[in-house]
């Protein structure tokens, strides 16, 4: 990074990250940052720190469109496995963004300094995800950017820029734990297909997302122990406030059992819409 843009330190350098349109850029300054902060090189906040963006830096690719628009295909066709891997690199894109903005956005929160040893390892596994799956693309002859994609990851975050313990009730304790619900098929359709390679990305990532629901759900139980609420009760209250829609079963009860995620938070909710 001698070259790169000058990380000032956490919050700026979660945020130079942010802010780049340049995906290499991107994951490198991410990984980069993330490496010093565990090497305590770092200070949390500078007044040198740029400002966050309202929205993330992207290329011109690929083009964003409503949810309802990103078509389903087949497995068993390589057009069908592209459009599932370009969807999952940009659901792992998202991730490092929704990550280092919990660090940026949240690093005046008086939070212990672990809180930021976790989401800087989300970060950088994000970013590890990502390349994964990129560079699997290109070894199918296609690259992220090639197709649609929607931004509904982003808009489910951006309701909770004011309120960390929403943010977390939001992304790892729904979205993230969506990934541990749905992978495990996947995983297995691919292997059905005879794609290995694929598979194992996928492994990759289904074992380091039980560690981010962890991390998040961590994170949202010592907030709720320090304000002395029930965190079930909490994080219905917070979903019913702060997210569109319902959740969908099935549920990989177990992984998100593992992960610190009860049935006590999310059955009550599978009807749950706010709008």
């Amino acid at each position: 990074m001698a070259d790169g843009p000058k990380i000032t330190s956490l919050r700026g350098g979660a945020t130079l990250a942010i802010s780049s349109a340049d995906l290499d850029v991107k994951t490198s300054v991410a990984q980069e940052t993330a490496t010093r902060w565990f090497e305590r090189r770092l200070s949390l906040r500078s007044p040198l720190d740029p400002a966050l963006p309202l929205r993330p830096g992207r290329p011109d690719k690929p083009e964003l469109v409503p949810p309802k628009a990103v078509g389903k295909r087949s497995l068993h066709t390589k057009p069908g496995r592209i459009a599932l891997l370009h969807a999952i690199a940009h659901i792992e894109l998202n991730a490092v963004d929704l990550a280092l903005d919990i660090v940026a956005r949240f690093a005046t929160e008086p939070v212990p300094a672990s809180f930021f040893d976790g989401w800087m390892t989300v970060a950088f596994e994000e970013a590890k995800h990502f390349r994964m799956v990129r560079d699997r693309l290109r070894d199918l002859g296609a690259d992220y950017g090639d197709l649609p994609a929607h931004d509904g990851l982003w808009q489910a975050a951006h309701s909770t820029r004011n309120d960390l313990t929403a943010r977390l009730a939001v992304v790892p304790l729904i979205l993230e734990a969506r990934g541990l619900d749905v992978t495990p098929s996947l995983q297995a359709k691919m292997r059905e297909t005879g794609d290995m390679e694929s598979a194992v990305v996928l492994d990759v990532i289904y074992n380091d997302e039980k560690g981010h629901v962890a991390i998040g759900a961590k994170w949202f139980r010592f907030l709720c122990a320090r304000e002395r609420k029930d965190p079930a009760r909490t994080f219905q209250e917070l979903v019913r406030a702060n997210f569109r829609g319902s959740l969908k079963p099935p549920f990989n009860d177990v992984a998100r059992a593992e992960a610190g995620l009860t049935p006590s938070f999310y059955r009550s909710l599978t009807a749950t819409s706010s709008g």
